[in-house]
């Protein structure tokens, strides 16, 4: 305890000698450094702010917090800060009754050295003090700051905002584009010895969804925006963006053609009905002739593809052809339709191209309406993918597609084959593998082998019919595909038949996407494209105008002290006591004074005589009542003397 106790005292004695130090620094020494530690508090928070803005969220050692660390900073820097005004404004008090000896007005009320006091200690006796010298003093200015102090760790506190954005992590994405295709097989498949042609099960799963109902569709992801990726990638984060890149995939055009119907009835070959008469020897079917009225198709031979018979009493009458799909070349010798002028005829190696033409129910086609006709290609292309990953949810995009338009001699070679003379099937062969070349001059490819497989799904619902006999409930009707079986005629009711509407463009559409997804899922013929990862992560966001009042503070704290201590200076008559008890007490008034002030009269209590009292302060004299002799500390007795 004594230790301790001889600590402060010998603390105490250096800040004495230095107030009373005939050097100006010495004097004010404490209250410089102390400024000098808020602009240092300030400073430090400045830095650390400059360097992490708009950068994530620090993470430091213990926990600290970028929060907990400016807080800190900010209360040393309010206290540092309050310390030199207070001293200022505590020397200010003897500055204000200070009056030269023969001056007569120079007194200020006894009450006055009380306000004084009360500012140097808090913002209450601050805002009294502005009220009482009305703004029009230098004491004015501490008070002012003192005050305005109060506002100094909100202030701190709205600097710094933590809004959340997508930041780039050191993980990439990664997500798959294919450059070639090969079917996939478990090894050859043989009957009795014989290479069999076995197609892709995955496509050929997927494109009966789209033959006999309304496709897969996407998966929409679980927050109800965008689809689940329905291809290979790898997305470490919640956000994953590509950069435009390119893959092979399967592209479907459409375009109208009713300008290549017309109407017309003729007596023709009625290959459309749903349930011809097989050959004798089930080779083939016999097709009845009759009248149909109806939309032809414009070509060498007119082909029906929606209209209704005109024959009665005969095994097809009041049928009616809904409709009909019908590819662009033989489906036996892979000949062009004849006479037809087709409207996409400008890609090589198509997968299939056909038409499709629909009256969409019983009423319109006898009403003989326009129906609905599209001419559709789908084949290889190149699609030029923008992809993203957000929130789970997968956005693509495809900004270009580029197909192979190079003209060439037909690719196919068809053989029949016979067995001891007899007929027993055709042989074809597709003879060149595909080839796109992207935009880039890269090369995508297809083996010839692959493309003859995939193509040969098509043959299954190109040609098709869609028939309905005497009733208007299309449950009823009849779809009749697969027409290269010549044992057996097939077909079907469908729950919902697609190429019966207007959206066909957008159901193929749908096609060639999963087609293009099942090429881009290969495992053999991919690769991954590297892309950023992002992750929403706490930013730092600095509010630099927020500052302005602590660094408004420490200017005007600045000016204040310099101000005080030139004043101080240039009054020597004054020595610096500040906030200093011991010079009150060395400086007390005399008996008589003190009586007369705290005398209880008329006039009310002693703090009420101390509002009307007024005294100076004369250098070297001491405290004199205005109009009365002065007083000093060697005049009064010996128990006011200094020790």
């Amino acid at each position: 305890m004594f230790a301790a106790s001889n600590l402060a005292q010998k603390i105490e004695q250096k800040l004495w000698k230095y107030s009373a130090s005939g050097n100006v620094i010495k004097r004010w020494l404490m209250e410089l450094i102390s400024w000098s530690i808020s602009a240092i508090c300030m400073a430090a928070v400045i830095t650390v702010l400059y360097f992490y803005q708009n950068q994530p969220l620090p993470r430091w050692p213990l926990g600290l917090t970028l929060n907990a660390y400016i807080s800190v900073l900010a209360k040393i820097a309010s206290a540092a800060l309050l310390l030199p005004v207070s001293e200022a404004l505590g020397q200010l008090k003897w500055n204000w009754f200070q009056a030269k000896k023969n001056d007569t007005k120079g007194s200020k009320k006894m009450w006055d050295f009380e306000l004084f006091d009360n500012a140097s200690r808090g913002p209450w006796g601050s805002f009294i003090l502005l009220l009482r010298t009305k703004g029009r003093s230098l004491a004015a200015l501490g008070a002012a700051v003192t005050l305005f102090a109060l506002a100094m760790d909100p202030f701190f506190q709205q600097v710094v905002g933590l809004p959340e954005q997508w930041l780039v992590q050191p993980t990439k994405g990664f997500i798959s584009r294919a450059t070639i295709y090969k079917t996939y097989t478990a090894g050859k498949y043989l009957n009795t010895g014989q290479v069999v042609l076995e197609l892709d099960q995955s496509m050929t799963a997927t494109a009966y969804h789209y033959f006999y109902d309304n496709g897969t569709g996407p998966i929409a992801a679980s927050n109800g925006a965008g689809s689940r990726p329905t291809v290979p990638l790898s997305c470490p984060n919640s956000n994953c963006t590509w950069t435009e890149y390119e893959s092979l995939g399967v592209c479907n055009r459409c375009a109208d053609i009713t300008d290549r119907l017309e109407f017309r009835c003729l007596e023709s070959v009625l290959d459309w009905i749903d349930a011809p008469n097989p050959t004798a020897d089930s080779t083939g079917w016999i097709y009845p002739n009759g009248t149909a009225c109806g939309w032809y198709l414009k070509s060498d031979d007119p082909m029906l593809m929606t209209g209704y018979t005109t024959d009665l009493f005969t095994n097809h009458t009041g049928e009616v052809l809904l409709s009909r799909s019908q590819p662009l070349y033989d489906l036996f010798t892979r000949a062009p339709l004849p006479g037809y002028q087709a409207k996409l005829n400008d890609t090589r190696n198509p997968i299939t191209h056909f038409l499709v033409v629909s009256g969409q129910d019983v009423e319109r086609i006898r009403q003989n309406s326009t129906p609905i006709a599209h001419e559709c290609i789908i084949s290889w292309c190149v699609e030029t993918i923008q992809s993203t990953i957000s929130a789970g949810a997968y956005y693509e995009n495809v900004t270009e597609r580029i197909f192979n338009h190079t003209i060439g001699s037909d690719p196919w070679t068809i053989t029949q084959e016979y067995e001891d003379g007899e007929f027993i099937g055709t042989n074809f062969i597709y003879n060149e593998d595909v080839t796109v070349v992207g935009k880039h001059g890269f090369e995508y490819w297809v083996s010839g082998l692959t493309h003859s497989n995939i193509l040969t799904i098509f043959d299954d619902i190109f040609p098709s019919t869609y028939t309905i006999a005497n009733t208007t409930d299309l449950p009823h009707a009849a779809l009749r595909f697969q027409q290269y079986q010549t044992r057996g005629a097939r077909s079907r009711n469908e729950t919902y038949n697609a190429f019966l509407y207007d959206n066909v463009t957008a159901h193929l559409d749908n096609l060639a996407i999963d087609f293009t997804n099942i090429v881009r899922s290969e495992k053999a013929s991919i690769e991954m494209v590297e892309g950023p990862a992002y992750d929403l992560v706490s930013v730092v966001d600095v509010r630099w105008e927020w500052l302005s009042l602590p660094l408004g503070l420490l200017g005007f704290t600045f000016i204040f002290l310099v101000a005080t201590i030139i004043r101080s200076s240039m009054e020597q008559d004054v020595g610096v006591w500040k906030t200093s008890a011991i010079a009150t007490l060395l400086y007390g008034l005399p008996d008589d004074v003190r009586e007369k002030v705290t005398s209880v009269t008329d006039k009310g209590t002693p703090r009420a005589n101390a509002k009307h009292t007024k005294v100076k302060w004369l250098p070297g004299t001491g405290w004199r009542l205005s109009g009365a002799t002065a007083f000093s500390p060697n005049s009064v007795k010996s128990r006011h003397a200094p020790p």
